[in-house]
């Protein structure tokens, strides 16, 4: 009996450690977190922002000085009943994360500005958000008509280096990435 007790309560006891373990253990990928559109000041501005958590893979990637690049673009379509819908806007945007490991800061590049942080988490932080993004102004638009957006943000592997690009091909860790659409009423 005692025996018998000690086995239950053995495996309840690792069952209890494997749900904790599995709950505890962080989600990787990039979620999205808030995604609006609002028409102000004559333009059709973007808001996003994203959660983003790496892979150990591209952790350790970053660490060793290769650069990371993210990318969001939006993309905006009118509708049409007779054709393929028509693209009459396509915004993007393109952010360099990197370690210097020299001076221990990651600098994120975006345009022609770089900006310094301390750590990882600051980093992605700043490369995961976006207001006021600019899509188009409103007078471009044919207000008799229906619209959507198409959004993406996504890590670009493209622009890694080629030696590394060659055997991302089958690994998942690298594929991260997030899509939407809204419809503009």
């Amino acid at each position: 009996m005692l025996n018998r007790r000690n086995l239950l309560l053995g495996l309840s006891l690792t069952l209890l450690l494997a749900v904790w373990g599995a709950g505890s253990a962080r989600a990787q990928g990039i979620d999205l977190l808030v995604l609006d559109l609002h028409q102000r000041d004559g333009e059709l501005t973007l808001d996003f922002d994203v959660g983003v958590s790496l892979p150990r893979s591209v952790e350790d990637a970053l660490q060793r000085g290769v650069p990371v690049y993210f990318v969001a673009q939006a993309s905006l379509y009118r509708t049409r009943w007779y054709w393929r819908d028509e693209r009459i806007a396509r915004v993007q945007r393109s952010w360099r994360v990197a370690y210097q490991p020299l001076t221990s800061n990651w600098r994120v590049g975006f345009g022609g500005f770089n900006q310094s942080f301390a750590t990882l988490h600051e980093a992605l932080s700043t490369v995961s958000r976006s207001s006021r993004w600019r899509v188009i102004e409103l007078a471009q638009m044919d207000a008799e008509s229906r619209h959507y957006l198409e959004f993406s943000y996504r890590l670009d592997t493209s622009q890694l280096p080629s030696p590394m690009q060659i055997g991302l091909g089958g690994q998942a860790d690298w594929v991260l990435g997030v899509e939407r659409t809204l419809r503009i009423e």
